[in-house]
């Protein structure tokens, strides 16, 4: 299985409808089609920002995973929502400082149409307390470390 695969089934991602469309040392993409239920406005398609953040979340988890090899939940994240997004979306994020027990990640959301919809910050927990936990229940850590890029 790939980090790509791994992500790409996580339940919440397959229910909003993202691909992570990437996974590389320390980087991620993914895309998020615009749907209906997406909206934050019931007379026209306008991303709740709940939706942008949950794609800049994900994608950037999938690039701190790429490096620490282990599940890292998010610690904090800041988000400006710098455009309205109307069109299907895109993020990359890039990590910019893997530490000790966190990585600090950058990421830049576009829509198709080429607006620059977000910018955010986060940082992840990669380190520390080892063992059972509802983020590592029923995970292989060892298997996270050995999967590939599809």
């Amino acid at each position: 299985m790939s980090l790509k695969s791994m992500f790409n089934d996580i339940p919440f991602v397959k229910q909003l409808g993202m691909e992570i469309t990437a996974v590389d040392d320390g980087y991620a993409a993914g895309e998020l089609p615009l749907e209906d239920g997406h909206s934050s406005n019931p007379e026209s398609i306008i991303a709740h920002g709940g939706v942008t953040y949950s794609l800049v979340d994900t994608v950037g988890g999938a690039a701190v995973v790429s490096q620490s090899g282990t599940v890292s939940p998010t610690v904090d994240m800041r988000i400006d929502y710098l455009a309205p997004a109307t069109a299907d979306l895109r993020t990359e994020a890039e990590v910019i400082r893997s530490g000790g027990s966190v990585s600090v990640v950058d990421a830049e959301v576009y829509d198709t149409d080429g607006h620059h919809i977000a910018s955010a910050r986060g940082t992840y927990k990669t380190d520390g307390d080892r063992g059972e936990s509802p983020w590592t229940e029923g995970v292989d850590e060892s298997e996270v470390t050995h999967l590939t890029d599809d």
